[in-house]
């Protein structure tokens, strides 16, 4: 079950989405707040996976209490959830710690998608904010990983890479697939392009 809170100045938003949300399988509502500072209370009471913020709030806007919330509970995953469909609204949001940012006009169905994904660890941008979101961050190989994939680079069979590093042939595969996985790569064939590309032949 993804737990969420949700923090809006209008009520009736809140309203309309804990009635939607209801009726959504995995998903649960565990506090709702007016303003950032109610929002953060609501985070340190309940501890929730998932939390959708407005940007403008009174008391503490909501970019402060994404700041807040994240230097907390860095496991959090926090969603804008605003009319503002700026740039420097984004920029200040990412920097702040959120892993999403969705427009107020966006259907509900896209908002039960944009929680489903950072709850699982992707980032979430509306279609028109594409261009604008910020790159997937960057990927974060073991340092096993990085000497199967610099020999790899070097057209070294597995049977060989293992020779070399005197562990089993079974063991390479196993990091060769999960450096595909990290890489979002499809084969081997993949994979020594991507080795050669950013130089991990040397």
């Amino acid at each position: 079950m993804i737990t969420i809170a949700i923090a809006e100045d209008h009520q009736a938003l809140i309203d309309g989405m804990k009635v939607f949300l209801e009726y959504e399988k995995g998903i649960s509502i565990v506090g709702e707040a007016n303003n950032g500072a109610s929002l953060l209370e609501i985070v340190r009471l309940k501890r929730p996976h998932v939390v959708l913020t407005d940007i403008r709030m009174p008391v503490m806007d909501g970019i402060s209490a994404t700041k807040a919330i994240k230097q907390e509970f860095p496991h959090c995953k926090v969603i804008a959830f605003t009319m503002f469909d700026q740039e420097e609204a984004i920029t200040q949001m990412q920097a702040a710690g959120a892993s999403g940012y969705i427009l107020k006009s966006s259907s509900l169905k896209e908002v039960t998608a944009a929680i489903k994904a950072v709850y699982h660890g992707e980032t979430y941008f509306n279609a028109g904010q594409q261009s604008l979101a910020p790159k997937q961050p960057e990927v974060i190989l073991s340092k096993r990983e990085t000497e199967i994939l610099k020999l790899v680079g070097q057209g070294k069979t597995s049977q060989e890479i293992a020779d070399i590093l005197i562990i089993e042939k079974s063991t390479v595969d196993t990091h060769r697939k999960n450096i595909l996985r990290k890489l979002n790569l499809q084969g081997k064939n993949d994979l020594l392009r991507y080795s050669v590309e950013k130089k991990y032949d040397f």
